[in-house]
């Protein structure tokens, strides 16, 4: 499958956007958005203007790249997020948030997305005490997620929970660091999404 595979620093410039795609390193003053907050290339200094479409078109760039998607399976999810009951935005949110890579980065079990996604992929987590390596898998409330019984010494996870307090841990997961597990006690609301994402702008891009 296609994927990402160039500087994930570069992301963050173009959105103008900390989205700490690099873990620890978003968090000292080697962040590439602290040393360098322009957008990249030869012309990143220079004055930019978007249109209408150019800001619902960069909005929908940043929210796809937060969780590491590409534009067909985004869509998707904007697909049944419309077909769903309530609003179409806030469903879309919704549905990124309970995927399974996701809930393993929000319980601090991976520093970013990407490495939480390689991490289910290598089946080292299982839900409800099945194994799942499919990092696209719809958590429901009251499901447990927990590291495999011999992934439990790795370091990677380790290291991840070390410093989950300051990343924080939401409102809608329970974790029991001890344990290595985690349950998603509620479907996240829109308050509980701190990260500043106006999805409004995609519904109006993709409802042309």
């Amino acid at each position: 499958m296609a994927r990402y595979t160039a500087s994930a620093c570069r992301i963050c410039r173009r959105e103008n956007l900390k989205m700490y795609l690099k873990g620890d390193r978003c968090y000292t003053d080697k962040c590439a958005i602290e040393r360098r907050p322009y957008p990249p290339g030869q012309h990143g200094q220079g004055r930019v203007k978007f249109s209408g479409y150019g800001v619902q078109l960069r909005e929908k760039q940043k929210v796809k790249r937060m969780y590491g998607l590409l534009e067909n399976q985004f869509r998707g999810y904007y697909h049944r997020a419309s077909a769903a009951k309530g609003k179409t935005g806030e469903n879309l949110l919704q549905q990124l948030e309970l995927r399974l890579d996701n809930v393993v980065f929000r319980m601090g079990f991976a520093d970013t997305r990407n490495e939480a996604r390689q991490l289910v992929r290598h089946g080292h987590f299982q839900v409800n005490g099945r194994k799942v390596n499919i990092p696209s898998f719809s958590i429901k409330p009251g499901t447990t997620v927990e590291v495999v019984e011999k992934s439990r010494k790795m370091l990677r996870i380790a290291e991840a929970l070390e410093t989950v307090d300051r990343r924080g841990v939401p409102q809608w997961i329970d974790l029991d660091k001890k344990s290595f597990k985690g349950t998603v006690k509620t479907v996240p609301n829109r308050e509980d999404l701190t990260m500043p994402i106006q999805e409004q702008l995609i519904v109006e891009l993709y409802s042309k």
